[in-house]
């Protein structure tokens, strides 16, 4: 027997397997994996409350909130009274607000995604999330560190140039085990540092570990921030395409 032309194949083999794990790990397929870990592959449905703490006051609301890959969300407020029945629908690159109080729908246009979502520490954005990391961001791996123990690498996210621009740096903090995204920085087109993501208590929910505590602070106001807890989510589950929809915002309950 030939050894050598024993050993080539197998070789060739192993450095083709190596190469597609090297190719998975690009800044842009962690930022596709953490997503889906987020929100699920298909569609995800949860219930979690928002507390947003000032020095003098907190204010806290229960939201159930459904999504469908990254074109479709939507968001309502269940608690308190004076926010109940409060919709926030998004459809591809388009959002909308639905105040029963007023009886009136209102789309949000591109320069309104940076202002504040609820009052919160969120921007429009933020939480409806109509940007996409993979799509409108230039991305790459900044190196690695540990955060909670677990190690994670460092993602550094630049804006396309002709993505509407809500925030000129994000620097996101991935776990290299379980893709959860422990830490962001969010930052203006100036560079300056303006809001700090942390995600903590992870927990195990319909069979994978989640983020279940998320922070934002904003860096230079002391005494804000607002702390978004998950209390239960489903993943994958069937939604339609016709559950998004301007219509369905004022009839959902």
């Amino acid at each position: 027997m030939n050894i050598k032309k024993t050993i080539w194949p197998f070789a060739l083999l192993l450095l083709l397997g190596l190469g597609g794990q090297l190719q998975a790990q690009t800044a842009s397929d962690i930022l596709r994996k953490s997503e889906e870990i987020r929100r699920g592959v298909q569609s995800s449905a949860s219930v979690m409350n928002m507390t947003i703490v000032r020095p003098d006051w907190t204010r806290t609301m229960t939201i159930k909130s459904w999504s469908k890959g990254e074109d479709y969300a939507l968001m309502l407020i269940t608690a308190p009274a004076r926010d109940k029945g409060n919709v926030t629908l998004k459809r591809k690159k388009e959002i909308w607000n639905w105040r029963p109080k007023i009886e009136r729908t209102v789309k949000l246009p591109p320069s309104m995604m940076s202002q504040s979502w609820m009052g919160s520490d969120y921007t429009n954005d933020d939480f409806v999330r109509e940007s996409s990391y993979e799509k409108d961001y230039q991305s790459q791996i900044l190196g690695d560190t540990t955060i909670q123990g677990r190690k994670c690498w460092k993602i550094e996210m630049i804006p396309n140039e002709e993505t509407a621009i809500v925030w000129g740096k994000i620097h996101l903090w991935v776990d290299q085990e379980d893709y959860l995204q422990l830490r962001g920085e969010y930052y203006d087109e100036d560079n300056y540092l303006i809001n700090i993501m942390e995600g903590s208590q992870i927990k195990n929910m319909d069979g994978r570990d989640v983020v279940t505590r998320i922070e934002m602070i904003p860096v230079e106001e002391d005494g804000h921030k607002t702390v978004v807890e998950t209390s239960s989510i489903e993943f994958d589950n069937p939604i339609s395409e016709n559950f998004f929809s301007v219509q369905n915002m004022k009839r959902i309950q």
